[in-house]
């Protein structure tokens, strides 16, 4: 019969030999979490240097006279939001500038009026924005106008439609509209 001390040490060595398994998997995880981890930063400054050079357009068209020094300009403006940044709930000071290029974009076809007059629908607005008429495309945009839609920037209406965001003031609530096809 073995002895209580011998199967003791042959549990603590299967122990040791399990805990020396785990560390160099642990190391061999760590090392390509820290890999990943550089991979996405690199992508988030891609993506971020984009976003900022396609908000500037065509500002910075023209280069400085050699030899003389531009001073940055310094105004008290909200840095440029970018693609893929929340969009900011809807007040009075708001303006588009405060919306990612996409989302401005939607919100400036919305309200140039396009549409038979019941609002836009997505696939009119994947359009507008000349993009291909694909349901993924189309799905990406009303995604983005429901979010708007949700913060105040436009209205929805039940059919799936947008329009221009509802004037704010003093009304009652629950108040509609009869103006209109159905209304007098």
């Amino acid at each position: 019969m073995p002895s209580v001390m011998g199967l003791l040490e042959e549990r603590e060595a299967a122990a040791r030999v399990r805990a020396e398994e785990l560390r160099a998997e642990m190391e061999r995880i760590t090392a390509g979490l820290a890999d990943a981890e550089a991979v996405l930063q690199r992508r988030v400054i891609a993506r971020t240097e984009l976003a900022e050079a396609l908000a500037a357009g065509g500002e910075q068209t023209q280069a400085p006279a050699a030899g003389v020094q531009e001073a940055p300009a310094v105004t008290a403006k909200v840095p440029a939001p970018v693609v893929g940044s929340v969009v900011p709930r809807w007040h009075e000071a708001a303006t588009v500038d405060a919306l990612a290029v996409d989302y401005r974009r939607i919100v400036e076809l919305v309200e140039s009026g396009v549409g038979d007059g019941e609002g836009i629908s997505a696939k009119q607005l994947a359009g507008g924005l000349q993009l291909e008429l694909v349901p993924a495309k189309i799905e990406g945009v009303r995604s983005k106008a429901r979010r708007l839609a949700e913060r105040g920037w436009l209205a929805a209406s039940p059919s799936g439609r947008f329009t221009r965001r509802q004037p704010t003031g003093p009304a009652r609530p629950g108040a509609r509209q009869c103006a209109g096809r159905d209304g007098g």
